[in-house]
């Protein structure tokens, strides 16, 4: 992470422009983290560039880097599981927020600045990334006194190359139905960029509709617990009378093994259990769609 961030240094530094101070303080003997270093760059560049719309008349922007033990408490309060974690916080020096302004600082869309200059976007990407890499991200701010904003990514050990995810053939399509508009738009992000058609649906009910539909479907990619009184599973299972061979990718971040069956799974469906990086998301979508999963 050190050096992707001294490898965008001086695209920050010009973006920011003269009025702010860029300081890196980068840890020495920083562990390595397993994430998409596209989106990681994105994070990092949009954070700077709230920090600088926080200080119109200038200031400061540390960016620094550290291990972090998380013990039970300690990972409570950042709703995370105990263990090791690399932290990347970008501090300004700016305005700073209120409680009720960081409340809802992660919702798409809601922004504080005025028409037409933000889409408020930027920090709910964040999160969604945050998340799907098994992280999170926390806002320390008081008015007057400036913002930090920290994202806390796992440890990994070994080593990955997120260029050899495998692209897709023409025309496969793929149905996404997650209740997290975040994780959905990052979904659909990369699986668009491996050549896939993306359909998204935001509950079982909606998901259900586009299964019915005569629409081309490759393979539906489904969260087990959705709202609207239709899990994941069940609408799966509806899926497959209209398609029976319908292949399906269920996601699972907790002890949902009996919403699935206790484990029984028929062919050409598999669990991906959070958090995950995007490249077994892409292998295990190729591997579905291909038929090599063993059905």
């Amino acid at each position: 992470m050190n050096g992707l961030i001294a490898g965008m240094e001086e695209l920050v530094r010009r973006t920011v422009g003269p009025a702010v101070t860029i300081e890196v303080v980068g840890a020495a003997g920083l562990w390595t983290a397993l994430v998409d270093s596209n989106q990681l760059e994105n994070a990092l560049l949009n954070l700077c560039i709230n920090a600088r719309d926080a200080m119109p008349e200038g200031g400061r922007i540390t960016i620094e880097t550290a291990n972090k033990w998380l013990d039970l408490r300690a990972a409570r309060e950042r709703d995370l599981e105990p263990g090791q974690f690399l932290s990347l916080c970008v501090t300004d020096t700016g305005t700073g927020m209120t409680p009720e302004v960081i409340a809802r600082a992660f919702d798409p869309f809601f922004t504080t600045k005025p028409l037409g200059e933000g889409t408020g976007l930027g920090l709910s990407m964040i999160y969604g990334f945050a998340r799907q890499s098994g992280g999170q991200v926390r806002i320390y701010s008081e008015v007057g006194q400036g913002t930090t904003v920290c994202l806390y990514l796992p440890r990994h050990y070994g080593e990955a190359d997120l260029g050899n995810a495998p692209r897709a053939e023409q025309g496969q399509t793929v149905l996404i139905v997650d209740d997290e508009p975040t994780v959905r738009m990052l979904a659909t992000e990369v699986l668009e960029d491996l050549g896939y058609t993306a359909i998204e649906a935001a509950d079982g009910a909606a998901g259900l509709k586009v299964l019915e539909s005569d629409v081309r479907l490759d393979l539906l990619v489904t969260d087990v617990g959705l709202p609207g009184g239709m899990n994941g599973r069940q609408m799966a299972d509806a899926g497959r009378v209209v398609r029976p061979g319908l292949k399906v990718l269920f996601i699972t971040g907790y002890a949902e093994n009996a919403v699935l069956g206790n484990g029984y799974l028929a062919p050409g469906m598999q669990v991906l259990t959070k958090p995950f990086v995007m490249e077994s998301l892409a292998g295990r979508i190729k591997e579905l769609i291909a038929g090599t999963d063993g059905a």
